[in-house]
């Protein structure tokens, strides 16, 4: 089965005094955010997701928050190590946030290795690539509240195909930790398709969020973030 990788996070933020807050918090998904759509956000999460090494990866809880970030928007994750955790991150001031909830891509390197659909009508192509991407996520369950306020309309609202992109990974890759197979350090081509969330810049102080997600084979991922943003 293609494989998922969801985000739970939860931000108690002080801020937000009304369930309304949560329309200026949560960016709209049509919004064009420092030039990218949401769905080409989500090939940049990929590309940060892949890049960086199982030794200092967020994801497998060996490296902090700020590895691998550049640019006025951060990245967050689910976990490659357990279904749910809990971590403690400092954001700096004025940085968006994005993140999935749920997402799935397919690439032309795990077809290869029988680690995407594995299904000969789909291929690795372009066409069969997106195929596979997109059967991952059709039928999963997303949910996220923002200081204990839900986000409402989130399977109908913000799930995004990202364009076709090239992703590099090193030889310490996390395709090769969780699968085994020998993922050669190299370039490669993938799509990608989840629900995904962009937040406006974070007032400073503390702040949490708790997000889950579900798929109809039983797997489930619960990950809480509890953020600081400084000066």
């Amino acid at each position: 089965m293609k494989r998922i990788v969801v985000v739970a996070i939860v931000l108690g933020l002080a801020m937000l005094a009304v369930p309304s807050a949560l329309a200026q918090l949560v960016l709209p998904p049509d919004s064009v955010v420092y030039g990218r759509t949401y769905g080409e956000w989500s090939a940049e999460w990929w590309q940060w997701a892949f890049s960086i090494p199982v030794a200092t990866h967020p994801l497998f809880d060996k490296g902090d928050c700020s590895v691998g970030q550049s640019g006025p928007v951060w990245f967050l994750g689910g976990s490659f190590v357990s279904s749910k955790d809990v971590r403690n991150c400092t954001i700096p001031t004025g940085k968006a946030l994005f993140f999935p909830i749920l997402n799935g891509e397919d690439s032309d390197v795990e077809e290869s290795f029988n680690n995407g659909c594995s299904d000969p009508t789909f291929g690795s192509t372009i066409v069969g690539l997106r195929k596979c991407a997109t059967a991952g996520q059709d039928g999963l369950s997303v949910r996220a509240t923002i200081d204990g306020f839900p986000i409402p309309h989130i399977a109908q609202n913000f799930r995004f195909q990202s364009p076709a992109f090239s992703f590099t990974i090193p030889d310490d890759n996390w395709l090769k930790a969780t699968t085994g197979n020998p993922y050669l350090a190299g370039t490669y081509l993938s799509v990608g398709d989840g629900y995904y969330l962009m937040l406006a810049p974070l007032s400073q102080g503390n702040h949490s969020i708790h997000f889950h997600g579900s798929a109809p084979n039983g797997f489930t991922l619960d990950i809480t973030y509890h953020l600081t943003v400084t000066k």
